[in-house]
């Protein structure tokens, strides 16, 4: 990867940032988006578009950045078709950074190599940091290689686009430590909006609240970034909620393989099937306090049926 340059899949709310940071941290960057709208700030910075997948076939690294890996395996099929017939350059990398599953990114990368004649290898490489950090080129990046060599030729890529860069292990254990992340981040979530509704119905001002945890043990970055807009009630979507739900099966998945019990991840998975059922997947992670308050509301009215009976 002596030429700093890059092919790009998916330039949504987290991706357009991360990609535009490659750009202006001098990568040729050339980027599929299935809106081609979404490419034209990445072609004001000075990157590129592509008509398709199959284009970026002869990219030294092609980074996927899609919501999950069943969007990322149909974007890429054209692709891995052409390297059935021409195979790529040696040391071709696939970059996989959205949330995925730890077990189903293996059998990717397994589906790569074959497709590739070994010529290419997946790092799964998920990011933290909300797009703020996207934005800012200040994520955490987790990643999983089966060959240290792989992710060293892959640091200038990470390093344009965070700040904290970790090999956790192998393939898998990038998502692994993403799937752990989102059961803190999940959770913590939940339990700010949990505190939010009780202290309201209870007469106590929710950011006056917060301010006061935010000084102590309860204090954290969880709290700090979604707690100004759960205060607000400020849904306004920096990621779709509904993702969480899929990101906290992930973690009851890697679970049941490990054998480790997951009692906090079973509850979240709950709660955000829920909040999905409740039409609010596509507004920001804070909107679980709705769910949290419709929830309320139900058994409010549950309780007076009852009594009313």
């Amino acid at each position: 990867m002596n030429i700093q340059r890059a092919g790009f899949v998916g330039l949504g709310l987290m991706g357009a940032p991360m990609a535009a940071n490659l750009v202006l941290k001098g990568w040729a960057v050339t980027a599929w988006n299935r809106s081609p709208g979404a490419l034209d700030y990445l072609r004001q910075l000075g990157g590129s578009g592509a008509d398709s997948v199959v284009q970026l076939r002869d990219e030294p690294v092609i980074v996927f950045m899609l919501p999950d890996l069943a969007y990322i395996e149909e974007a890429a099929s054209g692709l891995l078709e052409s390297w059935k017939s021409a195979p790529p350059a040696a040391g071709t990398a696939v970059v996989v950074m959205s949330s995925v599953s730890p077990t189903s990114v293996k059998a990717f990368g397994q589906r790569v190599r074959e497709a590739s004649s070994g010529h290419a290898v997946v790092v799964d490489a998920p990011v933290s940091g909300g797009t703020n950090g996207a934005i800012d080129g200040t994520l955490a990046i987790m990643a999983g290689a089966d060959h240290e060599a792989d992710f060293r030729r892959l640091l200038p890529l990470f390093e344009a686009m965070g700040t904290t860069v970790r090999l956790l292990g192998p393939l898998g254990a990038g998502s692994l430590a993403k799937a752990c992340n989102q059961l803190v981040v999940g959770t913590t979530t939940a339990a700010l909006a949990e505190a939010a509704e009780l202290a309201e119905r209870s007469g106590v001002d929710v950011a006056a609240l917060y301010e006061v945890l935010s000084g102590g043990l309860a204090g954290s970055r969880v709290l700090d970034q979604v707690g100004p807009r759960m205060a607000r009630k400020d849904y306004t979507p920096t990621g779709p909620a509904k993702f969480m739900h899929k990101d906290l099966s992930f973690v009851v998945e890697s679970a049941d393989t490990a054998g480790s019990a997951a009692p906090m991840a079973r509850a979240g998975v709950e709660l955000y099937a829920e909040l999905k059922r409740q039409g609010l997947g596509d507004q920001d992670l804070a909107v679980v306090r709705q769910t949290i308050s419709n929830l309320s509301r139900m058994g409010a009215v549950s309780a007076a049926e009852g009594t009313s009976s």
